[in-house]
């Protein structure tokens, strides 16, 4: 097995993870989710839906090995947080 490593630069990423996120997953899964993470394979589209990163991640690893996966927490603006700063969205 090939090791895992990424095919688009940090900018790519963030483009694709974004979009996807906005205009096809967003709608489908925030309601309820306050908090959760979705971890979205930006190649493909695919999802995942968990409590934490890491089981998202595992998820859509076990479906695609050579996954490119973007994380984002439903209703913050990062997925984790480091101090005391608060990364709830303000509406």
């Amino acid at each position: 097995m090939a090791p895992r490593a990424p095919r688009y630069s940090k900018e790519e990423f963030e483009r694709r993870g974004t979009e996807l996120y906005e205009q096809k997953i967003r709608p489908l899964v925030e309601q309820g989710n306050a908090g959760r993470v979705v971890a979205i394979d930006i190649e493909t589209g695919d999802y995942q839906l968990a409590d934490d990163g890491l089981e998202a991640c595992q998820a859509i690893i076990a479906r695609r090995q050579d996954a490119q996966l973007w994380c984002v927490r439903i209703g913050h603006r990062a997925v984790d947080r480091f101090g005391f700063r608060s990364t709830v969205r303000q509406p």
